[in-house]
């Protein structure tokens, strides 16, 4: 959601924590600030992207070997000076930033307004910054952390927070619920950051805070408590990311970089996991529940956004060659009802962070109802990897753009692969079929790359319709939730309203939206659906609609059927997502950059979702 940068050392703090807030800038970039100690506490912020800190500050005097940092994506007040981060307590003893959503700000504030308390801003935060300095002004005996101890203890709601006392000079305090923070080991100096992209050019040494640890960092060290003051052992992990791949190349955009990488990201996903002669696929991470799963006469799939439609395609496969009832739920929805879960039930976790808020709501309340709980994400370390009982690492690599790609493609080649697996365990899947298929899987890639060839071509349909105001996206089968993905890209960067629907459903409504300024975008790759496709295709043409298909390379009928056709290579039904989504997401691409829009950090969005 929001994005945290700190540094505790002996180098000049300021260049390590602007550069860590450009790292962090997918996160959110409405507004951003940096605290800096050195003798006296500045603070500086700005509305905008940190490129606008970073010249504001350089037009000032600045220094400092200790500071933190902040890059928003705004929840109470809108994005101004004012409610950028870090926020002072009123007396100037705290500055804090922080992650997450105060829930309970509304009576702490009146309670602190009791107390002569005033506020600067509309956000939460600075409550949690004045609620500690209360704390800390009641008595002598209260230390800072002590008081940073106290005031959460106070707080309902989700928090990841770095905090500065000025009394106290030498001292960064962390602490997390709910919303990620790791601190990086170097020599001598310490790291703090929302996830790992902005330290891993520092360290290779982490240590992940749990839900409602504490960390006091100093130079000789630091230390980890929880809220109720009780000792907590450090564990250190191993930070593996290439700070080469935080960065654009030869892109414009890190969204276009992330569509290319596509081809590369499939294979990372699938290499070691199918043995070479195409006898089996080898998922490790699942060895230890696969027998449960095995014994499971329910799945539930639960996933937000992206996530959700990756399960979509999860549903289908796993139903046609498992033979395993699935249900797929958002999360957000999930975490609110009484869901029916026992033991004999499996839950599946999708989420690129592994960090979203309701999918991780979901997670405790799958394990405390006894499913047996399956993670699938793409973060090492994140909450979701630690606290699910199993899972299975997609391996796409960080990704930057706020709209996902290959994240959903590697998701869909996990989903794809567990459910092959677990149809081939069952026998519900001959050997020879069930071979076929993963040699296919293994040329997925080639054809990948193919498609990207057509991108110029994209670009000239873009061009066509990067007026239009409304989009409709059909698709049917294991590609209606391509379709939808499909329209979440169109509305998540080019703000155009778009919808996707299953094709057969558009003479229940939407056909009544057809005229010849509406753009239908069918993906209609020869499969079993294709006849009934057709059909659809004409039923629009025939109410003057302009028709984009997605087509099987060599379909002369639709290529004349159509208004534009992009072709992609022939394959089998079951991996027509992995293909069929990657000129879509060129499509929304190039709209978008010609209306103009920021397609790696559109409006109104942040990467990860770590509030409600």
């Amino acid at each position: 959601m929001c994005g945290i940068v700190g540094y505790l050392g002996e180098k000049d703090a300021f260049p390590i924590l602007i550069n860590g807030l450009k790292r962090l800038e997918y996160r959110g970039y409405d507004s951003s600030g940096i605290a800096l100690l050195n003798g006296t506490l500045d603070v500086f912020k700005k509305k905008g992207k940190v490129a606008e800190l970073e010249n504001f500050v350089l037009g000032q005097k600045y220094g400092g070997n200790i500071g933190i940092g902040h890059t928003r994506w705004a929840t109470h007040g809108e994005p101004s000076d004012e409610n950028a981060h870090p926020h002072n307590s009123m007396n100037g003893i705290f500055t804090v930033v922080h992650n997450g959503i105060i829930e309970n700000y509304s009576s702490l504030k009146e309670d602190l307004v009791k107390q002569s308390y005033v506020f600067q801003s509309e956000t939460d935060t600075e409550v949690l910054a004045n609620l500690i300095e209360f704390f800390y002004e009641q008595d002598s005996e209260i230390n800072a952390e002590s008081a940073v101890q106290l005031a959460l203890s106070k707080v309902v709601g989700a928090y990841g927070i770095a905090v500065l006392c000025k009394n106290e000079k030498n001292k960064i305090i962390a602490a997390r619920k709910g919303s990620p923070l790791v601190i990086g080991i170097g020599n001598g100096e310490y790291y703090i950051a929302s996830d790992a992209s902005p330290i891993a050019e520092f360290t290779s040494q982490v240590v992940y805070l749990n839900d409602e640890d504490i960390a006091i960092i100093q130079k000789d060290g630091f230390t980890l408590k929880n809220v109720r003051n009780n000792p907590v052992s450090l564990k250190l992990s191993n930070l593996d990311l290439d700070v080469g791949k935080l960065d654009k190349g030869e892109f414009e955009h890190f969204m276009l970089k992330e569509i290319y990488e596509q081809p590369k990201t499939i294979e990372e996903t699938f290499r070691g996991r199918l043995k070479s002669d195409y006898s089996e696929i080898v998922l490790g991470g699942l060895l230890n529940v696969f027998p449960k799963v095995l014994e499971a006469q329910r799945i539930i799939i639960i996933g937000c956004g992206t996530s959700w439609h990756a399960a979509l395609i999860g549903e289908y496969l796993i139903e046609e060659y498992a033979q395993v009832s699935v249900e797929v739920e958002y999360a957000s929805e999930f975490r609110y009802r009484k869901p029916v879960l026992g033991k004999n039930d499996v839950v599946i976790l999708i989420s690129q962070s592994g960090e979203t808020a309701d999918t991780l709501a979901a997670l405790h309340l799958a394990k405390e109802k006894g499913a047996t709980v399956i993670g699938i994400c793409n973060v090492v370390g994140s909450t979701l990897a630690r606290e699910t009982e199993a899972g299975v690492y997609t391996h796409a690599g960080l990704e930057i753009g706020v709209a996902s790609t290959k994240a959903f493609t590697a998701q869909v080649t996990v989903l794809t692969m567990f459910a092959l697996k677990l149809a081939r365990a069952k026998e519900t899947i001959e050997l020879d079929e069930y071979q076929a298929l993963l040699q296919e899987l293994s040329t997925i890639p080639e054809k990948g790359r193919i498609i990207l060839q057509n991108n110029e071509k994209i670009k000239l349909i873009a061009e066509k319709y990067k007026d239009v105001i409304n989009a409709l996206y059909l698709g049917r089968g294991i590609l209606f939730p391509v379709a939808l993905e499909g329209a979440l890209k169109l509305k998540e960067i080019s703000y155009i309203h778009a919808e996707g629907y299953a094709a057969g459903e558009m003479k229940h409504g939407p056909i009544a939206l057809v005229d010849d300024n509406l753009p239908v975008i069918v993906v209609a790759p020869r499969d079993e659906y294709y006849e009934k496709i057709v059909s659809n295709i004409q039923e629009v043409k025939a109410r003057k609609g302009n028709v984009i298909a997605i087509v099987t390379e060599g379909d002369k009928r639709l290529i004349e059927l159509a208004n534009d056709c992009i072709e992609i290579p022939n394959s089998h039904p079951v991996f027509a997502p992995l293909l069929a989504v990657i000129p879509l997401q060129l499509l929304a691409y190039h709209i978008a950059l010609l209306r103009g829009c920021d397609v790696d950090q559109p409006r109104n969005l942040a990467k990860s979702v770590t509030v409600e």
